[in-house]
């Protein structure tokens, strides 16, 4: 299981590393759509310190749900997909591998690019640093949580739409305990109880998402 895991795992890496320009383009939306924020809401830094871990949580929840329509839609599309749901390996392990790069193509470039954001917010070290914190347990959920939707809108018509109607309501949590987390340090509390549920999402998520995506699949290609 675990040979089929990095298998997978490293075919999306590879395909990813061809196809450069779209496994950029949710870091370029999430810099740019953060950029924006402080041209439109003024530049005083109360204002911005006060929207930052909103504005990046949800410009991050955005930019996960740009590339998480095509992570099963290429492989159904040239017949890749059934040929791994029929070679009899797990396709459990197959949709976690497929989760975790989506993760390491999308998710990890976002949170490296979390402290240049939070220092154009005029953001203090610390608070710098629970988001970057927050954004490493919470995008994994993003990436679990999309591959659930791609799996359950393969081969729909406007699946991009039904896809982000079908998960923004499944990662609000998310973005609440992990935008919740840097408002806590800004107000002189504790942040062990945002990332304490953080990671029960986490773990929740990993444990469940995979295997439902799992099931979807299976429907999808009867």
């Amino acid at each position: 299981m675990s040979a089929a895991f990095a298998a997978v795992y490293l075919r999306d890496l590879r395909l990813a590393l061809r196809r450069r320009v779209e496994a950029l383009l949710p870091v370029v939306f999430f810099v740019v759509a953060v950029s924006l924020f402080p041209l439109g809401v003024g530049p005083e830094p109360q204002t911005l310190r006060q929207i930052a871990a909103g504005v990046v949580w949800v410009s991050a929840l955005l930019a996960s749900m740009l590339s998480v329509t095509s992570l099963y839609a290429l492989d159904h599309a040239d017949g890749s997909l059934e040929q791994m749901v029929l070679s009899g390996q797990s396709v459990f392990m197959m949709a976690s591998a497929k989760a975790a790069a989506h993760w390491t193509v999308t998710g990890a470039p976002l949170v490296l690019a979390a402290p240049l954001i939070g220092l154009l917010m005029d953001m203090s070290t610390e608070a710098l640093v629970t988001l970057v914190a927050s954004l490493l347990l919470g995008t994994p959920i993003l990436s679990l949580l999309g591959g659930l939707g791609a799996a359950l809108t393969l081969g729909l018509r406007s699946a991009g739409v039904l896809l982000i109607l079908l998960i923004l309501p499944l990662a609000v949590p998310a973005l609440i305990f992990g935008a919740g987390a840097v408002s806590a340090v800004d107000s002189g509390m504790a942040t062990s109880g945002h990332f304490s549920l953080l990671g029960a999402l986490l773990i929740v998520t990993a444990l469940t998402a995979p295997l439902a995506t799992a099931y979807a699949l299976r429907i999808a290609l009867e």
